[in-house]
């Protein structure tokens, strides 16, 4: 419908519009040109949410975080058993059985799944956006029959660990594979079945992302943090970085950041935080004061300086 902006009467294009009567009418003239104006506006007030939430009509937002993307209705709580009687409490309990059977087999793998999940990013701490694409891409994998023939709980735990890849959160294998209780190998093989069969792209994991994190765990001061930053940035535009563990070079990053501010850490503290070896952080820090020239300067400045 064309938006009326003249008045076919009087030729005039003063026009006032009437949410409350829904009317479109001519200051001039005063003919109704149109009763028929869409309001999209609520047709009553707010004052408090208390009364907001009972009269709104449209509910909770759609989430992947609910096997029925909150659509779904359940036959009572558990709760409301102790409110029945007793012949009613068989009645009721029947009921919801009966409900769980219905289910498809993709419904109750769900289930299982989902609640495995919510476990997951409580005890990694995740963000609910990130759960919530957890949730999403479990649900792509579990349609296109991906989950057939594997452990849930293995893909569960490929799905996360894509995603923490996806969104560069600080994760590592041995950490998702602590809290999932599958082992890291799985894990891996697992991540690469998911991200292959549903066409996820993730980049390598940058070396920064760990820093803040480790130095916090350190206890180092914020200068130190920020010296190894630097350093990493120095070790990526040289190519340093590429095909060496991201954690390997946080962590000799941070072992030569906190001795050119003579903060007493030793490799194997270091080692444990960032969870590698001590040989990783020696060979992480050989390579880095090998390659780049003013790292070895400042060491020597510090330790003239000590």
């Amino acid at each position: 419908m064309k938006e009326i902006i003249k008045c076919p009467e009087c030729g005039e294009s003063q026009l006032q519009r009437n949410k409350e009567k829904g009317e479109v009418l001519c200051k001039a003239c005063g003919l109704v040109l149109d009763d028929k104006m869409v309001d999209f506006g609520q047709e009553w007030k707010e004052y408090d949410s208390e009364s907001a939430e009972k009269r709104r009509r449209t509910g909770a937002p759609l989430t992947y975080t609910q096997d029925d993307r909150g659509l779904g209705t359940e036959i009572g709580r558990k709760q409301d058993i102790y409110r029945l009687a007793g012949k009613n409490k068989h009645k009721f309990q029947r009921l919801r059985l009966w409900q769980r059977r219905v289910s498809t087999a993709i419904e109750a793998n769900l289930r299982l799944a989902l609640s495995e999940l919510k476990r997951i990013s409580s005890l990694l701490n995740l963000p609910n956006y990130v759960e919530e694409e957890i949730a999403r891409i479990y649900t792509e994998a579990i349609h296109k029959g991906l989950v057939r023939g594997h452990s849930t709980e293995a893909v569960v735990s490929g799905v996360v660990y894509a995603v923490l890849r996806m969104y560069d959160i600080p994760r590592t294998l041995n950490e998702v594979s602590e809290v999932t209780g599958i082992d890291k190998k799985r894990v891996a093989k697992n991540f690469k079945y998911v991200s292959r069969n549903l066409n996820i792209r993730t980049l390598p994991i940058d070396p920064i992302n760990y820093i803040s994190r480790f130095a916090s765990e350190l206890a180092l001061d914020a200068k130190t943090q920020t010296k190894a930053v630097d350093i990493v940035q120095k070790a990526i535009q040289k190519e340093i970085t590429s095909g060496r563990s991201p954690k390997g070079i946080a962590a000799g990053a941070l072992y030569i950041a906190s001795k050119i501010n003579n903060e007493k850490k030793t490799q194997a503290e270091i080692a444990k935080v960032a969870d590698v070896t001590e040989v990783t952080v020696r060979n992480s820090y050989k390579e880095l004061t090998n390659r780049l020239d003013f790292l070895r300067i400042e060491l020597q400045a510090a330790q003239a300086a000590s």
